[in-house]
């Protein structure tokens, strides 16, 4: 007698138990706390509130370390030339994603360094703070804020910046009236690339911060031709911003 198989024609059939034996589906190994607790913690929402405590932690060390006090009482005799220089530029960036205004900083830099070292220390704190803003976001922020993407004046930014990133942050670090913060976070959220955000950064701000460094650094003679230029130059780009979003507005409503 044949349990497993039959022969007729040549042909072997496997029995119903060894069929039910080869369509059986592993038992699923039950999930462990460890990895339940991996899956929360790398979950959007909890890498969002990683972020605003982050956030929140920086803006408290700010109120508490008071670094505008350089303003006053300078730097630190012990650093000079290009290592005093660098320190700046990191703390420079260090601040900025910490919500310090860049005017500030920028005013300092030329205080401290004079005109020529002062913005390229203030041009480089100000890739470096973009940057950490830009990496931040986007690796803790992203995942969540994008679904939340449903206004149109927020629809109409995520698509601009998205499809003309660079083009778009230009015209944003040129013109001020956009929180520095604010244009990192909302490019870090949006699908705009990490290079041309940097390279828009580093263009874009440079007449700008030059021109507060030079006012920083003139500051003792108001009166110079230099100082007043510099003025000049930091109230133009924002009476022109003022304008262009004035006459912009119903397109921007639509």
């Amino acid at each position: 007698m044949l349990d497993a198989t039959t022969r007729s024609g040549g042909t072997a059939t496997a029995s119903p138990r060894a069929i039910a034996t080869e369509l059986a589906v592993p038992a699923p190994t039950p999930v462990g706390l460890a990895a339940r607790c991996t899956r929360v913690l790398l979950s959007p929402w909890s890498r969002l509130s990683l972020l605003v405590a982050l956030l929140v932690g920086a803006a408290s060390a700010v109120l508490l370390f008071e670094p505008q006090r350089l303003l006053a009482d300078g730097w630190p005799p012990q650093l000079g030339g290009t290592a005093a220089a660098l320190v700046f530029a990191v703390a420079y960036g260090l601040c900025t994603v910490a919500f310090v205004p860049r005017p500030l900083l920028n005013l300092a830099a030329g205080a401290l360094f004079g005109s020529q070292v002062g913005t390229g220390a203030a041009i480089a704190g100000t890739v470096l703070g973009a940057g950490i803003a830009f990496g931040l976001g986007r690796v803790l922020g992203q995942d969540a804020l994008r679904p939340l993407l449903r206004g149109r004046w927020l629809q109409a930014a995520d698509g601009q910046l998205s499809r003309h990133g660079f083009r778009s942050m230009l015209a944003a670090r040129l013109f001020p009236g956009v929180p520095f913060w604010a244009a990192n976070y909302c490019a870090a959220v949006s699908r705009m690339r990490c290079l041309p955000f940097l390279v828009a950064t580093a263009l874009g701000s440079i007449p700008n911060t030059a021109a507060y460094v030079v006012a920083g650094a003139r500051a003792s003679t108001p009166t110079s031709p230099a100082f007043l230029i510099a003025m000049a130059c930091i109230a133009l780009p924002a009476l022109v911003g003022a304008v262009v979003a004035w006459r912009k507005r119903h397109h921007l409503r639509g």
